[in-house]
């Protein structure tokens, strides 16, 4: 590839806009077969550190892009090595930039975690339906990404959260209400997207509604298409109107949609080109989920599914975390042997490689320079986010029902706090505003004895707050909840709102929907009457506590 790279970036400095974009078929002519399908290819290396075999793979087969999974896992300034030594390897061969992305959605999804902010859930800023705040927590993110060298996020989740039971999008989606969802979403890819982090849609056409964990086996989502038209597609749809300029596909089987049986969207040309591609007039990325999951892995291999995914009408293939160099290389090799043998038309490569270079010219990639890895803490700024998430949790809290009027707890009346003892700060949080509290801390797994402590405390006091943390799996939280006298009972869930399920005959319930630090200020905050409770709930927790509930 020597002087391809060097003559897209005269291209860029020389053309911007629809000039670039003709100057683009001169360029893709001048490289190789192999080059061309490579550039649709998101690579794994696996370590924190960069290692001699995996520079030799990226000066070998120049990948299109890099993904960083969990064991790339550092500080700021060891990624921002490990990114500088990736783009440095690529550019000594005089390759083309590396997109390098990450899956940082916040909450239990966050491949960044050390000297990065801990931003919330996504519900959580689901429950705020705050536009403004969902477009500054994008920025943040961008910041803080682009500052260790990732250019692209694999968020945020469009997925809805219609089904409790679902196994991997709980707590990762921003509710189950598309038209409450859609615009908080929309706000987050182009909070990213104006800061220069190239955002991804996912997971189209839907995942909220499965059962099944697609690392696991293949989903089924038996839908019809009027449902899939009003709720499922309704926050792809929003976000591509917005400007999103990448989408991921799900390994999901939608009857509705393909009618071969048990063919994965990501494999489905009825869906990536038919639906994606034509229907919604999506001309951005198009990116496979993890090619490593079971949902594709136990019906066809890694290279078939590359082709099938292509041949589908994907741009970049995402190869996941688990799949060695090697099979990586027989995936790009299987692709353009698929070309030599017509299968696939260099057309089709070609088309795909034109959205992976205007990506790459749009958010800065084809003009990279490393990054000072010293300061690289100071460029993420985790102190300049910290009251952005403060922000986010205090428009977030939700009082769904005082039955009542509970809350605001009068300073002057006798209070029993029931809180985790791990989150000891909660009882100091909640102190300075009544002069009559009597803490009362307990284990994670409340023992018989701690419940006894616990109902003795609350039977002497007028009101009773119980901070609860995922109690709807969590029989002893459940037992300790039920122990109290519900008529002046307030539960606090500070993880799953689904915990209310398990005792529905509570006199109140408020939900701060995450377990973060700020989670406790906020929440006190409310209890006591010192702030409003803005939060709407994001979901349903059924008849009674339908989507959008909040005391009034």
């Amino acid at each position: 590839m020597r002087n391809i790279y060097r003559s897209i970036v005269i291209v860029i400095a020389l053309f911007s806009g629809i000039a670039s974009t003709q100057a683009q078929p001169t360029i893709i002519e001048q490289m190789t077969l192999e080059q061309r399908v490579a550039q649709m290819f998101m690579v794994s290396l696996f370590g924190p550190e960069p290692t001699v075999v995996g520079q030799d793979f990226l000066r070998r087969w120049q990948p299109g892009g890099v993904i960083l999974f969990e064991y790339n896992s550092g500080n700021p300034s060891a990624i921002t090595n490990l990114t500088n030594t990736f783009q440095q390897t690529m550019r000594d061969v005089d390759g083309i930039p590396l997109l390098i992305a990450v899956d940082q959605e916040g909450g239990v999804v966050a491949r960044l975690r050390d000297g990065f902010t801990a931003f919330p859930s996504p519900i959580v800023l689901g429950a705020s339906g705050d536009t403004q705040l969902s477009y500054e927590v994008g920025a943040a993110m961008a910041q803080e990404l682009r500052a260790v060298g990732v250019a692209m996020n694999l968020a945020p989740v469009a997925d809805l959260e219609t089904n409790p039971d679902n196994p991997i999008i709980v707590r990762r989606s921003f509710g189950s209400d598309p038209a409450m969802i859609s615009p908080v979403v929309s706000n987050m890819v182009l909070g990213m997207q104006d800061n220069g982090v190239l955002a991804t849609v996912k997971h189209f056409p839907g995942h909220g509604e499965s059962t099944l964990d697609s690392h696991l086996g293949l989903p089924v989502v038996d839908l019809d298409r009027q449902r899939l038209e009003t709720v499922e597609l309704a926050p792809f749809r929003e976000a591509i109107l917005a400007g999103a300029e990448a989408v991921m596909v799900a390994h999901i089987w939608y009857p509705s949609l393909e009618p071969e049986p048990n063919l994965p969207a990501t494999l489905s040309h009825n869906i990536v080109t038919g639906l994606l591609r034509e229907e919604l007039g999506f001309d951005g990325l198009i990116i496979t989920d993890a090619l490593d999951m079971d949902a594709i892995d136990l019906a066809f291999t890694t290279q078939d599914a590359a082709v099938r995914a292509v041949e589908a009408g994907v741009d970049l293939i995402a190869l996941g975390p688990h799949v060695g160099l090697l099979t990586q290389e027989q995936s790009i090799q299987a692709v353009v042997d698929a070309v030599r043998d017509g299968r696939i038309s260099e057309a089709r490569i070609n088309e795909s490689v034109r959205r992976i270079f205007d990506a790459k010219a749009r958010f800065g990639v084809l003009d990279w320079q490393p990054l000072d890895t010293e300061s690289a803490a100071q460029r993420v700024d985790v102190a300049g986010h910290e009251s952005l998430i403060e922000d986010v949790f205090a428009a977030s809290v939700t009082v769904a029902y005082d039955t009542y009027d509970l809350i605001p707890v009068p300073e002057e009346r006798s209070t029993a706090l029931i809180y985790p003892a791990t989150r000891l700060q909660i009882w100091r949080e909640c102190e300075p505003f009544s002069m009559n509290l009597t803490p009362v801390g307990v284990s994670n797994f409340p023992t018989d004895e701690e419940i006894a402590w616990a109902v003795t405390t609350a039977f002497n006091a007028e009101t009773v707050i119980v901070f609860t943390q995922n109690a709807i799996n969590n029989a002893r939280q459940q037992a300790l909840v039920n122990a109290l006298p519900p008529e002046k009972t307030v539960v606090v869930a500070l993880q799953s709102s689904y915990d209310w399920t398990t005792f529905p005959d509570v006199a109140a319930f408020m939900t701060t929907y995450s377990p973060l630090r700020p989670a406790g200020p906020a929440a006190c905050a409310v209890l006591f009457g010192a702030a409003p409770a803005p939060g709407r709930l994001p979901l349903s927790l059924g008849p009674t506590l339908p989507v959008g509930s909040r005391d009034e």
